[in-house]
């Protein structure tokens, strides 16, 4: 059985951008692909600088949207027709209003939370509010893309860097997962989807991260389109805990007089508040 080598031995191999030749994320200790742990944090000073706190930018999603329809099937455009009637008519289904993670690619397509990008030697992290605090994990160690991954809502990441652009392969995403155009309208992705984003800096503040989204299911070729985020920096712009929950229960004192949180009951679904 081959031992897994942590993540963090592979700074060097983050920086390169791909898998130093001849050499196995799955390694043994002994291997030559190790970097020294100190010198792979200090590599990351090399890398482009995506600090502060990134706001999506909605008028951007709502104008590639019009501008750059998704190619949807026949069937899939019928939902979609429908959908977007439901909610002329103001009544629309609301797709995220389950607790439920978003998931890939909704995630960076419809958004409206704050998000943080962390580095650290062989993985980028994405931190967001809502949904009871995001997270994606985008290997960056050289491991080739996993055969057969247990599926998620996010999917499993591997990446590497092309100059100053990271480049990202997503698989393994629950069907459930929606393609969405906005909080409102999409479909399920229905299986075998992959996402391959390039996140670059557009400029000082401006973060693009160009998707080509694959759905065989949903899509009738790749869709190509481009998500933009402004930067935000200081400590009153930190990303806050979101937990999609808790509006479904009290702030309450229990028998023996600790703070305890109970159960609202629910009319149609949506939580009743204390006293009505």
């Amino acid at each position: 059985m081959r031992r897994t080598v942590p993540a963090l031995l592979y700074g060097l191999a983050v920086l390169a951008g791909a898998a130093i030749p001849g050499a196995s994320w799955a390694a043994d200790e002994t291997s030559p692909a190790h970097a020294p742990l100190a010198q792979a944090w200090a590599d990351l000073a090399r890398l482009p600088d995506w600090s502060g706190v990134w706001i999506p930018d909605l008028a951007d999603q709502n104008a590639q949207v019009q501008s750059n329809p998704t190619p949807w099937t026949p069937e899939a455009q019928r939902q979609i027709d429908r959908m977007n009637a439901d909610e002329a008519a103001g009544n629309p289904k609301g797709l995220f209003v389950d607790c439920l993670p978003e998931g890939m690619p909704s995630w960076m397509l419809v958004s409206h939370n704050a998000m943080e990008i962390l580095f650290t030697p062989g993985r980028v992290t994405m931190l967001g509010e809502s949904d009871g605090n995001r997270l994606r994990r985008i290997h960056t160690d050289g491991r080739p893309q996993a055969a057969d991954p247990d599926p998620s809502f996010n999917g499993y990441s591997v990446g590497h860097w092309e100059g100053d652009v990271l480049v990202v392969d997503t698989v393994g995403v629950l069907p459930e997962a929606y393609i969405a155009v906005s909080e409102a309208v999409g479909v399920p992705n229905n299986g075998d989807l992959r996402v391959i984003e390039r996140i670059h800096l557009a400029g000082p503040d401006t973060l693009h991260d160009d998707l080509e989204i694959i759905a065989p299911h949903v899509l009738t070729r790749p869709w190509k389109t481009t998500r933009a985020y402004s930067r935000l920096r200081g400590a009153r712009n930190d990303i806050v805990e979101g937990v999609c929950l808790q509006g479904d229960f009290a702030e309450r004192k229990d028998k023996d007089g600790n703070a305890v949180f109970e159960p609202l009951p629910h009319d149609q679904g949506i939580p009743v508040p204390p006293g009505q």
